[in-house]
């Protein structure tokens, strides 16, 4: 009965915020949509501040399971710009959690939930950076791929409005950032296996997947040499 009535708590305050996404909300109302006193929901989260973290937990596992739902395509790059666009649309679908998860900033203070995306990306980043594709180390280029992501949702939630060509130019400009692609003596190899990864049909999955990993072995020291 505890946890049913913990369940229900947290599902009303989710519900008050994500009707008025960036609003405060009443815990009396809270407590009102569940039928409950106001002990009994402190009994549960200690202060509003509890009930709060355990929303942004909650927005947190409707997030992570879109995540585990979808579908690697097999190149680790091409699945940070999948992830991108499922972030933003994340954001825009449930602006009321995505501005308690990534809006509301304390200094020195991360919930725990959020973690479990920013390993699902820095996987994907140290198997590009093990291909030879990146310019920077796994774990700056993950930071970097967060940060304009966080960024590029906040943007149009603020905005309140959907902005697909700002998501796409801003995507493609971290990507460029962390791959080289265009810059330096590291381009050339970059944008190699970029097109090669994103067109596999032209030399067959197999010799495509040689091929990455031929200029990811010779890209490295080519760059030490300069």
């Amino acid at each position: 009965m505890g946890s049913t009535t913990r369940e229900r708590l947290i599902a009303a305050a989710a519900d008050l915020i994500a009707a008025s996404p960036g609003e405060d909300f009443s815990l009396r109302a809270v407590c009102d949509a569940v039928g409950v006193k106001m002990p009994t929901l402190y009994h549960f989260f200690g202060s509003k501040q509890g009930l709060i973290d355990a929303v942004i937990e909650h927005g947190f596992e409707l997030y992570i399971g879109q995540k585990h739902s979808m579908e690697s395509s097999g190149d680790p790059i091409q699945d940070i710009r999948a992830g991108w666009d499922a972030h933003v649309a994340f954001g825009l679908a449930n602006p009321g959690f995505y501005t308690l998860m990534y809006g509301k900033v304390r200094p020195g203070y991360s919930p725990q939930p959020q973690a479990i995306p920013s390993e699902i990306l820095r996987a994907l980043t140290a198997r590009a950076a093990d291909q030879g594709r990146l310019v920077v180390s796994s774990e700056q280029a993950a930071a970097h791929i967060l940060v304009t992501n966080i960024g590029v949702t906040l943007r149009q939630i603020v905005m309140d409005a959907a902005d697909p060509a700002l998501s796409a130019a801003v995507r493609e400009g971290a990507i460029a950032a962390i791959t080289g692609s265009g810059t330096g003596s590291a381009g050339p190899f970059a944008t190699v296996i970029e097109f090669a990864a994103s067109h596999p049909d032209v030399l067959g999955a197999t010799q495509t997947q040689l091929l990455i990993e031929w200029l990811g072995t010779l890209a490295p020291p080519l760059i030490d040499e300069q």
